[in-house]
Formats: structure tokens, sequence, C-alpha cells
């Protein structure tokens, strides 16, 4: 897929202020600090689209991005940072919980993982919410250049060895870099399948 223009349209701090004209939307979401905002900027091929920040849990609002005039990427805010106060992290899940439950517009559903890490529980139980609920959701393993290949596809393996002590079948799964472009065509193709299933081709 070709992405000609990418323009960010609105920030929204409840579901009823987001874009109502029906266009296809693909979100993102995961861990505080995973890197929502660098992989946007480099699946659109513009460095500073999104606001990257060395702050965790900076992102506290739905963030819509209009791409080639016809679908959404959408930035939603990150869950687990511990360090807003237990009422901000309430309203933060129930904008997360609303949006991933709710939104029609919503087509497909990325959870980034931090290939760096073992299995965290926070993901796990949030992907759990997400199968109790039917939304159709992929992983996106993130930051893989800060680490070697092999560790990398260890910590993927075992994921997706988690997961499968609960689910049947694993989702689709996307290995990227934001600093290397790596995932970019792989994830972009898949939007662009989605796209097509729902009359779109651009």
């Amino acid at each position: 897929m070709h992405i000609s223009s990418a323009v960010f349209t609105v920030s929204s701090q409840k579901l009823s202020q987001c874009p109502t004209d029906g266009l296809p939307e693909f979100a993102l979401i995961g861990r505080s600090n995973v890197g929502k905002s660098s992989l946007i900027n480099m699946l659109t091929d513009r460095p500073g689209l999104a606001k990257v920040s060395s702050t965790p849990g900076k992102t506290r609002l739905i963030n819509h991005f209009k791409i080639n005039a016809k679908w959404y990427l959408v930035d939603l805010p990150g869950y687990g940072y511990a360090r807003v106060s237990k009422n901000q992290r309430g309203e933060f899940s129930k904008l997360i919980t609303d949006y991933v439950q709710k939104r029609e517009a919503m087509v497909f559903l990325f959870v980034l993982i931090d290939s760096r890490l073992d299995p965290q529980k926070i993901d796990l139980d949030f992907i759990r919410m997400l199968g109790e609920h039917g939304v159709p959701f992929g992983l996106i393993f993130t930051k893989c250049d800060k680490q070697s290949d092999d560790r990398t596809s260890s910590n993927m393996a075992k994921f997706r060895r988690k997961m499968l002590e609960t689910w049947e079948e694993l989702p689709p799964v996307f290995r990227t870099s934001s600093e290397k472009k790596t995932g970019r065509d792989d994830v972009l193709d898949f939007i662009g399948h989605c796209l097509e299933t729902v009359g779109d081709t651009e």
C-alpha cells in the first residue's frame, strides 16, 4: 500500500467526540511507552506526525490520523502505567474499553508488545478481554532492533506459547522496528487486504 497523505484529524476525550464520517479505522494500543507514536510515524513515513514522548502514559486521548483521505490510523491511550491517579486510570480504562468494544468504524486493533520482554500479565489480560468481546486483533512486536533476532524470536515464541494455554488459534503477528522500518510493508499490506474486504481498495 502506498500512503500519499497522512493528516492528524482530532484528539478525543470520549467516544462521542470521534469522527462521524464512518471511514474504516485501524487502531493501535499497548502498554505505555511501547512505541505507538513511533510506529505511526514509521507506517506513514511522516517522522513528526505523531508526537513521540519519553514520558510513559502521556497519550491520554484517542488520536485520529486520516490516511489517503480513505481511512484512519487511531492512536489509543497506553494501558498499565501506574504514575497516574487511580481515578485517571479508571477514565483511561473506560475510554479504551468503550472504543474497542463499541466503535463500529474500527475494522482491526493492533496490540503492540515490547519484543524485549517476557510475556506480561497486563498484555495477556487485555488480550483475553478482546477475545471475550470478539474484537478482531493482531499482535505487533515492537523495538526488534534493540536486541538480536534470536532474542526477539525467542520472546515471540514465549508469548505464543503463553497464549496457546488459553487460545485455540493465534491472531496475526507482526515483527517491527520503527527505526529500521522493519515490518512496514507487512502491516500496510495487511491493512490493505482488510480495506478490500470492507469495499475500499486504497
